[in-house]
């Protein structure tokens, strides 16, 4: 009598015991969120009271949002490229472009906020460019690998 396979048996049966980089993938994904929701944290409490006497402290609050937001909607992104490395190797890519958005755009973001360094501002677009590739990427990754099922 032939049961059903399991996830695990049909994971198993594919020849490949683990993807590489699967759990890797999950844990860049949750360390990302992680940050995105402290320092979202961070610049809703603490900053706040700092930036609330600066000359221009409303327009560095907005740049900590941009960036948590930016930062938080990658790090979906990167669970999602987490999700398919099993059966999209070519996923890791979009994982590393969702890394090199949040630090290059998002990091400068933070740091010309904490900083009032508006010359980090210059860096700001490059991560932009990295998080469209991200996305271009999404649709890269979904297309079926020559002898792959």
């Amino acid at each position: 009598m032939q049961t059903a396979p399991s996830l695990a048996s049909d994971h198993a049966s594919s020849g490949d015991d683990q993807a590489p980089g699967l759990n890797a993938g999950f844990v860049v994904a949750g360390i990302l969120g992680a940050l995105g929701v402290a320092l979202g944290a961070f610049g809703a409490h603490a900053l706040k009271g700092f930036l609330s006497v600066a000359d221009n402290g409303a327009q560095r609050l907005q740049w900590w949002s941009t960036a948590t937001e930016y930062h938080l909607v990658h790090a979906l992104l990167a669970a999602v490229f987490a999700v398919m490395l099993r059966r999209a190797p070519r996923a890791r890519t979009g994982l590393a472009l969702c890394v090199v958005g949040v630090t290059l755009f998002c990091g400068s973001l933070y740091v010309m906020t904490l900083t009032n360094l508006r010359i980090l501002g210059a860096i700001t677009p490059l991560g932009g460019l990295a998080f469209i590739g991200a996305w271009v990427w999404l649709i890269v990754a979904t297309r079926q690998s020559p002898g792959r099922p």
